[in-house]
């Protein structure tokens, strides 16, 4: 009986660890569509493209060509990649191609775009020296799940165009339902 509860155990384990690489994959795979040049303000011909959208409760912050909010993890303050492994499966970095840079449109400032090098090969797309990353459980344009949460290690926040993080975590309790 004892050898059976924990085969069980094993098996669920195992399964919830392969739905969330699979989802993390669905997330990565959606994150590299190729992009096209934009016309509104300056470009190159990145494969990425940074662009803002207004979201409620938090205002206007910086998504990629689909949408999908862009975040920064507070220990990478050193302007440095640090959500590598494990941590980069969950919050997929938004990587480009050595020497070049994302399109931009939409209120993108191009003096706070960069890059910075990834541990784990390639670049990192970076604003105001911040990397960027996605977040896997933003399946959808718009949607904000990893604001203000602690997750891997740091607090996750998303910017504004004027290179400000935004850490507002109002909607992190609404959530949580101890805000109506």
């Amino acid at each position: 009986m004892r050898s059976s509860l924990r085969s069980r155990v094993l098996l669920l384990v195992s399964l919830g660890v392969l739905l969330e690489l699979a989802v993390a994959v669905i997330a990565i795979s959606g994150s590299s569509t190729p992009a096209t040049r934009s016309s509104a303000g300056p470009s190159s011909s990145g494969s990425v493209a940074l662009l803002t959208r207004t979201i409620p409760h938090l205002g206007t912050v910086l998504v990629n060509r689909q949408g999908r909010t862009l975040y920064t993890f507070m220990p990478d303050a050193a302007s440095k990649v640090t959500c590598v492994g494990a941590c980069a499966v969950t919050w997929p970095p938004l990587k480009i191609a050595s020497g070049q840079q994302p399109a931009i449109s939409g209120g993108i400032n191009a003096s706070l775009v960069g890059s910075d090098p990834d541990p784990s090969g390639g670049r990192v797309v970076t604003y105001g020296n911040w990397p960027l990353y996605l977040y896997f459980a933003d399946r959808t344009a718009g949607t904000y799940h990893g604001q203000g949460l602690n997750s891997k290690g740091g607090l996750w926040y998303v910017v504004s165009p004027s290179g400000v993080l935004v850490t507002q975590r109002e909607h992190v309790l609404q959530l949580r339902g101890l805000l109506p």
